[in-house]
């Protein structure tokens, strides 16, 4: 299915990304950037793998939290759950 689009406003964010890339077609220039939008989207790292990286860097820089006890932690959440 052709993409049709009538909206002056998008048609001058084309025209913008036109002179910032240099490139000369409307076609190819969508294609880019929805292509490089994309992949930054798949590249992007979750919140999981953030915390786990602070976390590294923390333990890396010797940070221990004096609260911090492993089997009790798990022992309270599965009581939560209610997973004796």
């Amino acid at each position: 299915m052709p993409l049709y689009i009538k909206d002056p406003a998008v048609d001058t964010l084309v025209e913008q990304y036109l002179a910032a890339t240099g490139l000369t077609n409307k076609t190819e220039a969508v294609r880019r950037a929805l292509s490089d939008q994309l992949k930054a989207l798949a590249d992007k790292e979750t919140l999981a793998e953030r915390v786990a990286r602070i976390q590294r860097r923390a333990a890396e820089a010797g940070f221990v939290s004096p609260y911090s006890d492993m089997a009790a932690d798990k022992a309270f959440m599965d009581e939560q759950w209610g997973e004796d």
